[in-house]
């Protein structure tokens, strides 16, 4: 836990087609931390649409965030075009290095993965990409949330709240995540247990692998390029 007189700098990355749960999910946790500033930051300071078409806004541009301490990569199917933009891993690279923790949601761990930072990291993602941690050095661990030392890694959407709320305990300490949990009303009773590839009924979970099928591929191909310039040489894991 850190000092609650330590004042934190938590910022949050937003790009083209980020899946806006991903963000705005932690967000609601991270921004109720006390004695903390909590921003979002672009690639530039211009407005994107997430990939369902609502409109978010960047404080500022990623050229202009200080360090933070508190490093948060959603992901999403815009993504997949941030995999191989020099600009934005160069950033999280340096933001990672001077950083208390970082917390990565959903496939943001694959932009995590690409900037070179999941190398021996215990880490999960949502469901779809989950067999390509390996292609980034990372330790794939099928939970919910999982934690390797300063790093926070949630695995798919939804998932963000429940890492946001770890997180919180982890700088904080439990009470003051808990006041948050409490103030959020977050007591999940969802009306269908469908929610893992585990739980799911069979035609569900093909009918889901089919409208994921596309950016499932591009991820691959993508995630065998940036293998090789990681210099790892690894086979996608089987799915679930």
């Amino acid at each position: 836990m850190i000092s609650p007189d330590t004042h934190l700098e938590i910022g949050s990355l937003l790009f083209e087609g980020i899946d806006q749960i991903d963000l705005t999910g932690p967000f609601e946790v991270l921004s109720r931390i006390p004695n903390a500033t909590c921003r979002i930051y672009g690639k530039t300071a211009e407005p994107v649409r997430d990939v369902k078409g609502l409109i978010l806004t960047p404080d500022a541009a990623i050229a202009d965030a200080p360090q933070l301490d508190i490093l948060h990569v959603p992901g999403g199917f815009g993504q997949e075009s941030l995999m191989e933009d020099e600009a934005v891993l160069a950033w999280l690279r340096s933001q990672a290095a001077g950083a208390r923790s970082v917390f990565s949601v959903c496939t943001g761990a694959l932009i995590c993965g690409a900037a070179g930072l999941l190398k021996g990291r215990r880490a999960t993602t949502h469901w779809a990409s989950f067999d390509l941690l390996p292609f980034f050095g990372a330790i794939p661990v099928d939970e919910r949330v999982v934690l390797d030392g300063s790093w926070v890694f949630a695995a798919g959407v939804t998932a963000g709240i429940d890492g946001a709320l770890r997180l919180a305990a982890e700088l904080r300490g439990e009470e003051v995540a808990k006041a948050i949990q409490l103030y959020m009303a977050y007591a999940p009773e969802p009306p269908f247990d469908a929610g893992t590839p585990e739980r799911a009924p069979a035609a569900v979970l093909e009918q889901a692998r089919a409208s994921v099928a596309a950016i499932t591929e591009r991820r691959t191909a993508t995630a065998r390029r940036v293998a090789a310039k990681l210099g790892l040489t690894v086979e996608a894991m089987s799915q679930p």
